[in-house]
């Protein structure tokens, strides 16, 4: 049963867990000759990687391992290239990822990185695609994301390593279309969960994101979701030793750091990204053995998956959602996931989606960089925060505390800008220059800085208070227009006593 995220379901489903998962060389090995010659070099360190070793499989598929400060160990990275690639030596590809399962039980039986080319056929299915296809590693149990630590954090660092270095090392090493438009992220299981958060944390990165039978939703309802997520979490953490906790911390203590990392709690973000959900119900389906019974992997995938859509639907965000019915955890049934979201992405990609106008972002970070705007917020205690409809004409942000912002290269260079900033304190009015790359620089006022981490038990008893601030901006120049002219100096409404 296929269902667009605009249409409610007929009968109600609880919103249940979100987890789910089951439970080095020294040389470089030199391409094939057709490939040396006019296909991919060897690839160079770049973004904070450093290669150890390249290996040519076939005309198609290199394995690259890799080290990295990130992670305390090298892994390994598959990337196929086009049947084309080495024919078309000026033309440039989208890019896909593919993120696997944990090997803390049936998903990937232990292939990890190798699980999409060995299990799901990447390769045979992904054969006329036009696309530059990676595939890294992510640990026996990596869960996606930089490690608590015990408020340590260090290795692993799975996001860092994925999003921060691995996207730019394959941008500056292959042919890619270096635009989030031309880049879409998927991944199985515990790589589900992956796919849909780092879209979620980073929507200027990937415009388009499908989940197979993914941990799409670990914190809700938050009551019912702890003990199972927890376990999960922790059960993969395992397979890489980690300890109890390690990953995002306790429910009690961190439960900050699972919403921030959770799709379902940062749907806001996902708004101009194209997303494609596929689960199974758990019942054995046409692709299972004859006599297999109900899994129930696959029926808090269910649960999950559609927790996550439900969440879609309530913040009116569209998604495709396969939603067919019989079907087990397991390998036949995301080899026909990825074939048919396979065309959807390439479809995604043809359109050429432009950048939105206005962009919307949800985050505990203090400070952060996304669709080119820079945020740092000064305040006592880590929370939430929401940056709205950030766009030319101004925009909104929320929390505590005070902040300061430079806006995306939105602005005519030296022009003069009138913004009027509108808080619980009252208004004001700021007369802005735009720096020569097109921004404005303003301070953001929000309030008092709460004193306690939002979410947990103090904070609870004293309460998380969340200021909101308008930020409208408009040309100062005359006729709406500033004509290239600088600012001059704001005067204060005071006498000069010199």
């Amino acid at each position: 049963m296929r269902q667009r995220s605009s249409m409610r379901r007929a009968r109600r489903t609880p919103g249940l867990i979100g987890a789910l998962a089951a439970l080095a060389v020294l040389s470089l090995s030199p391409a094939p000759p057709a490939l040396a010659a006019r296909g991919p070099a060897t690839p160079a360190d770049a973004a904070g990687i450093h290669v150890v070793a390249a290996t040519w499989l076939d005309q198609r598929l290199l394995d690259v391992t890799v080290s990295t400060a990130a992670l305390a160990q090298p892994v390994h990275v598959r990337v196929l290239v086009p049947s084309t690639y080495a024919a078309a030596p000026r033309r440039r590809y989208p890019s896909i990822y593919l993120l696997h399962g944990c090997a803390a039980g049936r998903p990937s039986n232990g292939l990890e990185y190798r699980e999409w080319t060995d299990a799901e056929h990447a390769e045979t299915v992904t054969a006329n695609a036009q696309a530059i296809v990676v595939m890294p590693e992510g640990g026996g149990g990596g869960f996606y994301t930089d490690w608590f630590n015990g408020g340590r954090g260090g290795p692993p660092q799975w996001e860092t390593f994925h999003v921060s270095q691995l996207v730019p090392f394959i941008d500056a090493n292959f042919r890619t279309i270096a635009d989030r438009g031309q880049r879409a992220i998927a991944g199985l299981s515990m790589g589900g969960f992956g796919s849909l958060s780092y879209a979620s944390r980073h929507p200027d990165v990937f415009g388009a994101a499908a989940s197979f039978s993914g941990a799409a939703d670990l914190t809700n309802p938050v009551d019912e979701a702890e003990g199972p997520s927890t376990a999960v979490v922790d059960a993969c953490a395992a397979a890489d030793g980690g300890a109890p906790d390690s990953t995002f911390g306790s429910h009690a203590a961190e439960e900050l750091n699972w919403f921030a990392h959770d799709p379902a709690r940062q749907v806001e973000n996902l708004g101009n990204t194209a997303l494609y959900l596929y689960t199974g119900n758990g019942a054995p389906g046409p692709l299972d053995r004859p006599g297999a019974g109900v899994d129930p992997i696959e029926v808090l995938a269910h649960l999950s998956t559609v927790g996550f859509h439900d969440q879609l639907v309530a913040a009116g965000i569209p998604s495709f959602f396969d939603d067919y019915g019989p079907g087990t955890h397991s390998a036949p049934y995301w080899e026909r996931d990825l074939t048919d979201v396979l065309p959807r992405f390439m479809a995604r990609f043809a359109a050429a989606p432009r950048r939105p106008a206005t962009i919307t972002f949800k985050t505990a970070l203090p400070a952060y960089d996304t669709w080119g705007w820079h945020v740092e917020v000064r305040r006592t205690a880590a929370e939430l925060s929401v940056l709205s409809d950030a766009g030319r004409d101004g925009f909104t942000l929320s929390g505590s505390g005070a902040a300061k912002v430079v806006t995306a290269r939105l602005f005519r260079p030296r022009g003069c800008y009138s913004a009027v900033v509108r808080s619980g304190a009252g208004q004001s009015t700021a007369t802005l220059t735009a720096a020569r790359d097109g921004r404005l620089r303003l301070d953001v006022p929000l309030g008092p800085p709460n004193p306690d981490q939002e979410f947990t038990a103090a904070a609870a008893a004293h309460g998380t208070k969340v200021f909101t601030t308008s930020v409208s901006i408009q040309s100062a120049g005359k006729r709406g227009r500033d004509h290239g002219r600088q600012c001059r100096p704001h005067r204060r409404h005071h006498h000069d006593r010199r």
